[in-house]
């Protein structure tokens, strides 16, 4: 379902920020128009927007119109992430279709993502907020440095749980984060409570991630929209391969290492009974439980019952569908 199907009272919100985000996408240039449109118009799940607007909502927001564009240069950020991502990880289906790096080139792609970043700070230079600003500016370049994390972490068959949950930390966490943060400061919240809107960001984005990767084991292609097992074609050692190699055999932890290594799923099959055998995937959605819950506290103890009450159950919602989601 939409965001705007589960979250009726955000349905209006929803609009407009859709509307701004076609708005802004407009370039004198064609090739912008048609490769920001393709990748804006597969859709997604609108979830770091949807936090954005969710926090402002629920902690009183009285302004007309900045956690609209917020929103925007939110979704815009982590588009351009996409677009990179997927030329530096050759990947060529997301969200159930081609990427933009296949239908229309790397270069394209690479060039289309600087656009949507230039045209974020932009857009964030409107709202006339240093404060803001700098979470944002801070939140781009963690970003970039969790990517580049990521990169030195493919083909390495030692990285233990500590380096990658920090990689999940800066490549997906910090986005969710600086949504939630903004929307609390949009609303001249005390720091405690930005604080906790920060943390809720930061858990959801985590569990979201490991969720993720559970996903790229355990789903279903035309589900989850890109091909199961990329992670391991790509030579990306995530949480439940880590896990494999902690915990499995001398002969398990030789073939994970291997196809680490050399970024193939040739031996898919046998992974994954080695992933099944050593409980990899319960490990990971367990600890996709604990970011979740630990999430879930922070909004009861933000937003006590009753309290914008149908926002607070938003959020206490998307905790849940973080880790029972299965795309």
């Amino acid at each position: 379902m939409k965001p705007a199907e589960l979250f009726p009272v955000l349905a209006s919100d929803l609009a407009e920020t859709d509307r701004l985000i076609r708005q802004r996408l407009g370039s004198e240039v064609a090739l912008i128009n048609t490769v920001a449109d393709y990748i804006i118009g597969a859709g997604g799940k609108r979830m770091r927007p949807l936090l954005l607007l969710l926090f402002a909502r629920a902690l009183g927001y009285k302004g007309v119109s900045h956690h609209y564009l917020l929103a925007a240069v939110i979704e815009f950020i982590h588009t351009a992430t996409l677009l990179h991502d997927d030329v530096v990880d050759e990947s060529a289906l997301r969200r159930g279709r081609q990427t933009a790096n296949s239908a229309f080139g790397n270069a394209a792609s690479v060039l289309v993502g600087d656009f949507l970043y230039s045209r974020s700070f932009q857009m964030m230079v409107e709202v006339d907020d240093m404060r803001i600003m700098r979470v944002l500016a801070d939140a781009t370049n963690t970003i970039a440095e969790g990517e580049v994390l990521q990169l030195m972490n493919c083909n390495d068959p030692d990285v233990d749980e500590a380096r990658y949950m920090q990689v999940i930390r800066y490549k997906t966490a910090r986005l969710f984060e600086a949504a939630a943060q903004i929307g609390a400061m949009l609303c001249g919240v005390a720091p405690a409570a930005e604080e906790a809107a920060a943390e809720y960001g930061r858990r959801l984005g985590t569990a979201f991630q490991l969720i993720d990767d559970v996903l790229d084991y355990s789903g279903v292609t035309g589900d989850i929209g890109k091909n199961v097992g990329d992670d391991l074609r790509e030579g990306k050692p995530t949480l439940p391969l880590i896990h494999v190699m902690q915990r499995g055999t001398e002969a398990e932890r030789a073939l994970v290492r291997h196809a680490i290594e050399q970024g193939s799923a040739d031996e898919f099959d046998a992974i994954m009974a080695a992933i099944r055998r050593t409980g990899a995937l319960d490990y990971t959605r367990q600890r996709a439980e604990q970011e979740a819950a630990a999430a879930r506290a922070t909004i009861v103890a933000l937003l006590p019952d009753g309290a914008a009450s149908v926002c607070r159950d938003a959020l206490l919602y998307l905790t849940t569908y973080s880790i029972e989601r299965d795309r």
